[in-house]
């Protein structure tokens, strides 16, 4: 942080004696704007540090509603100066007020005099005490050790500045000054140079850090090909890297690195030789690895019931359905696929792990799996198969992934697993045995008995309030897991800051595949200086992947929401973890994978009483809609485009202790009562990577550990991993070298600056980053945002280190966009290199962040090169298994390739789509497939014209800034907001676009409209995406993976779900509307009337109220932006439009992008075929009796339709062979429910 920082001349403060109001410490450039944007006069000002230097600070000036940014630099001697152009003499000056003094005065050089100064908010010392969940009246004294690290390792970050600029400068300045001072002291008998040593030291601070990575590389190198000696070389480095002494000592410290240096580099190639050597004579084939003679618990067979699925067409061939055991080996690696045939006989096929292609499974029935065999003469037979759960068939795919890792012939893992917990202990050690919180057992989302006790490959514990002794924690856990695992689990890092604890355990085969580990903590507590609340985290690369963990405790209290938002900004912004050079990027951008746990103590808003009664009937869907993380979420106030599992287990605090039947939520204090109401405190988050594969398998909480009023929680994760990738074919020729190419860039920045911009590229697959040259355009429809560009000449093509595509296609690029004036940062973002491969222009668009907060909108143009020499690649283990791909029906819903994180990222697909096309944007279309861009319906001929799509980019309705009047309202045609009291047909057509805005292009309008075009359905759970701004509920929480995926843009609609909102206009169907009763009485409820009583807890007012709800730019702008402009080709009209949720209104709800918490269940008549759906003449089933769901609501039965759906029994004629048995296993239990779904089968089977 750079504090108050400056270094002034002679000791004395550069701020003088006390800080002045109008110099605002560490304000953010963002926040900085928004605070000159309220003062409004030409000549406002305000002094903040500087976010691109340390020690640095930034003068910002209001002129003609622009702000423009003026940096003021200390120099060697502590004297500050604005910086100016290359010429002009600088003034300098000892202190800020001196300066600020003089250009007060006019004429100065600056745009305009320093005229009205902008005083920051002088706000009371919060006191951060927990009255409300019983902590003491003091916070608790640090244990002895503050800040521990275990083991120091050479990567561990420190606090050292920067280094200067080489020996040239300092050398002049000691040959003009301290020269003198040597002299003299050499005169008096002296027998060492201070001076001189201090000017060496400062001039090779750089060097130590560049000595300190290549020993760290060579270290991993010697443990490869040395490890006779591999242990003294790390324990030598570890010695030398850990003195942080000055003077002599620092200089003979960095001589002892060099020549260790020197030894490695002249005798690794000759080590690495005889290695190399050895393993050749020893054995033909790869090494065994070194985990070999580490034997864990061998995993015994598993046998799996399941019922072949078949289609209608195939029922009459087969008659009843037919019953399979599935049994796994994952030691011997065979699938032994049996069936029961007449006599108690029985049949069976053995495929082995080699002769199992691929598993498909089904988004829409979560139990249903294809299984894709390979049979003779390369021909392949797909069966599919009903498991008796979704749990059940996670299992089995978890089982036949291990099986097939475990007998792999790669060297390197394509995907690990991970355990994460998290705990507050409450200040009493843990008790004797907690096996539960590492076998994931107890509530919510739990693993499959057969799956609980195989081994994690990592383990990380975090824990609050933990009392225990940082040693006798970690062997603790450690004899924890090797009683479930028989495992010697490797410590890879603990880090502690008081009693808050983050550990993690690696298993022992992988401890080699861990470098680079970091640890880092932040202090929240009283005035940012104790830490009793705050975080620690510890980063490292496994292989070639980058994960970071943070554990945290934030502000307790109820209502102190504002001060944990700020809480988690803080340590988002000083948490020093990961690779330095990625120093312009917060912590959500340094890894391949951040995953975020801790005691969050976010509560729920809502009366003490109904959370009770709630929480009694497991109904927690209404509690979660008043939980505080949410809403902060869905305002992109905290933890922006993470993502976090559906949360189906009871509220975690605050248990009575020694129970786990009663929550106690009064507490008497000396302030008076406090109510502590039940909350999910206790929370795992994570934010990947675009195209990267995570899988959330478990997230949930004991329910047998009862020392703590919290619970712990636990969550499970499967992680796909690269390898230190290593080419076949050497270096690249210049012939066959890759190259990253930009076509064009065009970026929208919130700023109300004017600056000019460049950007710098950062990737792991660059020798060093690179900036481009500044825009060469730039406009701007509003003061608070500025649109600018790059044409290909401003742009500058990137050589990567390798030019395998199988090595490109696993790296990412981080962008920043940074100023010409001030060298800070106005917004960063991520990019996959794997989708912009080939030998034509790929778009891509995505959001731009900055400190946490959403700035703007980036997209643009690229292609990566590739020769043809180096295309060579294969499919990892974690591509074998995929989602829908052949479903009878295509792909609908949700596409469920399930490696999507919380980023908000667009690829083209197959079918490439115009730039102008890029308004639609969809976290889903990250990584479908070829084969699932082919099934897709095709789009409308008019979809290749870009000038069809009129996108946020050219609508003025996108300049909105939250926190300050939106100047552009009068822009904004009342015709882009729903009428209040639209109750006609005509009232949800779309409306004529507004006199400032574009025409609609001709031919535009021809055809009907769309029923997505006609009715916005606005719900609080949903987020105004893709095309047509119809907001489709964004995830099925109970399905496979992230709960931030969406569809593609070209994906058809879900169906209808029951109990949806009516309206009035019928949509225009092809085939009869029966189909569909919910749309047969439809009406437009009026914009803001509250039809759901929490829609005001929530914040959801009119779309006029923009005060402090913060909503998304970006959101908020495909809202108006889609509403606007209807110019887009209508798809097929192949199922209704998605109302689900909220009755209709542009209200703030529009723009929120928290996902659902609810899983989505789909009709199962899309699953159906064609004939089976519409049924016919003889058929004693009605058009409107079509699917299970529409008997089962005949009946008055609909509330055992998921039960039934998820047990496979998907459609009425397949039911016709449903057993009482059955009926009980789908979850129907009342004798006289299961008698007249039987009678109602039966008299059908009559009928025909």
């Amino acid at each position: 942080m750079a504090g108050g920082g400056g270094g002034g001349g002679s000791g004395a403060s550069p701020l003088g004696h006390a800080p002045p109001m109008w110099y605002h410490r560490d304000l953010s450039r963002a926040a900085a704007e928004e605070l000159l944007a309220r003062a409004g006069r030409d000549g406002s000002f305000l002094v903040r540090d500087s976010e691109s230097v340390n020690g640095a600070y930034a003068l910002c000036v209001l002129f003609q509603k622009h702000v423009h940014t003026y940096r003021i630099l200390p120099d060697d001697e502590g004297f500050l100066a604005v910086q100016t152009s290359q010429g002009v003499q600088p003034k300098r000056f000892k202190t800020l007020p001196e300066l600020v003094s003089l250009y007060l005065q006019p004429s100065q050089g600056l745009v305009t005099t320093l005229l009205y100064p902008v005083e920051r908010e002088e706000t009371a010392v919060s006191d951060d005490r927990d009255y409300s969940d019983g902590e003491d009246e003091k916070p608790p004294l640090p244990p002895r050790s503050s800040s521990t690290s275990t083991p120091p390792g050479p990567d561990t970050p420190t606090d050292s500045t920067p280094a200067a600029n080489g020996l040239s400068t300092i050398s002049h300045e000691y040959l003009k000054g301290s020269y003198a001072l040597d002299l003299e002291a050499v005169k008096q008998g002296a027998s060492s140079l201070p001076h001189l040593n201090k000017t060496l030291v400062a001039s090779c601070k750089r060097l130590n850090g560049e000595v300190d990575k290549v020993l760290s590389g060579l270290e991993i190198l010697s443990k490869v090909f040395d490890q006779q000696s591999a242990f003294m070389v790390s324990k030598m480095i570890q010695q030398v890297q850990s003195v942080n002494q000055g003077g002599d000592q620092e200089l003979e410290n960095l001589v002892t690195k060099l020549a260790i240096l020197k030894d490695l580099l002249s005798s690794i190639e000759k080590k690495a030789l005889k290695a190399l050597q050895d393993m050749s004579l020893t054995s033909p084939c790869s090494p065994p690895p070194l985990h070999s003679m580490r034997h864990s618990k061998s995993i015994p067979v598993q046998a799996f019931e399941v019922k072949l699925d078949v289609y209608l067409a195939e029922l009459t061939k087969i008659g009843k359905s037919q019953k399979y055991t599935l049994s796994v080996d994952v030691e011997g690696g065979r699938l032994v696929v049996m069936k029961k045939v007449k006599d108690n006989q029985e049949d069976w096929i053995t495929y082995t792990h080699d002769k199992i292609r691929q598993l498909i499974k089904s988004q829409r029935v979560q139990n249903k799996l294809g299984i894709v065999f390979e049979k003779e003469k390369d021909k392949s037979q797909r069966k599919d198969f009903i498991f008796a759960s979704a749990k059940k068939r996670e299992a089995f795919c978890q089982l036949l992934q291990l099986m097939k890792n475990k007998h792999s012939n790669q060297d390197e893992p394509d995907m690990i697993s991970i355990f994460i917990g998290t705990w507050n202990m409450g200040s009493v050690p843990a008790p004797k045995n907690v096996a539960s919180w590492v076998l994931c057992r107890g509530l919510g989302k739990t693993l499959d008995e057969m799956t609980v006790t195989i081994p994690h490959d990592l383990y990380v514990f975090g824990s609050q309030e933990n009392s225990v002794c940082d040693r006798e924690w970690v062997e603790s856990l450690r004899a924890l897991l090797k009683e479930q695992t028989e495992l010697d689990y490797k410590p890879i890092a603990v880090q502690t800051l008081w009693n808050i604890k983050l550990a993690v355990l690696v298993k022992p085969e992988h401890e080699n595949r861990i470098s680079h580990v970091g640890m880092s903590s932040v202090k929240t507590g009283i005035a940012n200086t104790l830490g009793n609340k705050g975080a620690v985290g510890v980063s490292f690369m496994f292989n070639g992947t980058s994960f970071g963990f943070v554990n945290c405790h934030l502000t307790s209290g109820n209502e102190k929401i504002a001060r944990r938002n700020q809480n988690y900004l803080d340590i988002l912004r000083l948490l020093s973890l990961g690779d330095k050079q990625l120093s312009s990027f917060d912590i959500s951008l340094r890894f391949t994978h951040l995953f975020w746990l801790g005691d969050l103590n976010y509560r729920l808003d809502m009366d003490i009483q109904e959370i009770l009664n709630y929480i009694n009937r497991k109904e927690f869907d209404p509690l979660l809609k008043v939980d505080q993380l949410n809403l902060e979420r869905e305002k992109n106030k905290v933890f922006l485009r993470f993502a976090e599992e559906e949360i189906s287990f009871p509220p975690t605090y605050r248990y009575e202790r020694g129970s786990r039947d009663t929550y106690v939520w009064q507490k008497q204090k000396a302030t008076g009562m406090r109510t502590n109401v039940p909350s999910w405190c206790d929370r795992i988050l994570w934010k990947s990577y675009p195209e990267t594969h995570i899988v959330c398998n478990s997230y949930g909480c004991t329910d047998d550990v009862v020392t703590s009023d919290h619970s712990p929680v636990f969550a499970t994760f499967e992680v796909g991993v690269t390898s230190q990738f290593v080419s076949k074919k050497g270096l690249p020729k210049s012939s066959e070298q890759a190259y990253i190419e930009f076509e064009s860039i065009e970026a929208i920045v919130k700023t109300a600056s004017r600056t000019k911009f460049f950007i710098e590229f950062y990737s792991t697959c660059l020798e060093e980053f690179k900036k481009s040259y500044e825009n060469d355009s730039q406009s701007s429809d509003n003061v608070n945002f500025l649109r600018v560009g790059w044409s290909n000449k401003q742009l500058t093509t990137l050589k990567p280190l390798l030019s395998e595509i199988e090595y490109l296609q696993d790296q990412h690029l981080l962008l920043t966009v940074k100023s010409l004036d001030g060298y800070e940062s106005y917004g960063e973002c991520v990019l996959a290199l794997k989708s912009m491969i080939g030998s034509t222009a790929q778009q891509f668009h995505t959001y731009l962040s900055h400190r946490g907060e959403e700035t703007g909108n980036i997209r643009g143009s690229m292609r990566v090169r590739v020769p043809s020499e180096r295309m060579g690649t294969r499919e990892r283990l974690y591509e074998w298994i995929s989602v829908d791909k052949d479903e009878t029906s295509g792909p609908k819903g949700k596409s469920a390739v399930v490696c999507r994180s919380g980023h908000e990222y667009v690829k083209p697909s197959v079918i490439r789509k115009p730039l102008g096309e890029l308004g639609k944007v969809s976290e889903e279309g990250e990584r479908n497939s070829k084969e699932e861009t082919a099934a897709r319906p095709k789009q409308d001929g008019s979809d290749s014209d870009p000038s069809i799509s009129k996108n946020s980019y050219n609508n003025p309705a996108y300049y909105i800034l939250e926190g300050v009047p939106n100047q552009s309202a009068a822009a904004v045609s009342p015709e882009l907001l729903p009428s209040p009291t639209s109750v006609n047909p005509q009232a949800a057509k779309p409306p004529p676009p507004s006199a400032g805005a574009r025409s609609k292009p001709p031919g535009a309008a021809s055809g009907p409209p769309h029923p997505r075009r006609q009715v916005r359905a606005i719900s609080e759970e949903s987020s105004s995406e893709d095309d047509g701004g119809a907001c489709v509920v964004g995830a099925q929480g109970g399905g496979v993976g992230s709960t931030l995926n969406r569809p593609p843009p070209d994906f058809p609609p879900p169906p209808l779900p029951k109990g949806a909102l009516e309206m009035v206009p019928e949509a225009p169907f092809t085939k009869p509307r029966s189909l569909y009763p919910d749309l047969a009485e439809v009406r437009i409820p009026a914009a803001g009337s509250a039809a759901h009583g929490d829609a005001f807890r929530r914040g959801g007012v009119g779309a006029g109220a923009l005060d402090d709800q913060s909503c998304s730019v970006l959101q908020m702008a495909k809202t108006l932006s889609d509403s606007e402009f209807p110019g887009q080709p209508p798809r097929a009209p192949s199922a209704p439009p998605p109302l689900r949720g909220q009755p209709m209104g542009l209200g703030l709800d529009a723009c929120r992008t928290f996902p659902p918490r609810n899983p989505i269940t789909e009709s199962i008549a899309e699953d159906m075929p064609e004939e089976a759906l519409w049924g016919s003449s003889s058929s004693s089933l009605s058009v409107g009796e079509s699917s299970v769901g529409e008997w089962l609501q005949r009946l008055g039965l609909e509330r055992y339709e998921q039960g039934l759906l998820h047990n496979g029994w998907d459609d009425l004629e397949f039911l016709s062979d449903i057993t009482e048995e059955d009926l009980e296993e789908a979850g129907v239990h009342d004798p006289a429910h299961k008698r007249i779904l039987l009678e109602s089968l039966r008299q059908q089977q009559q009928q025909k």
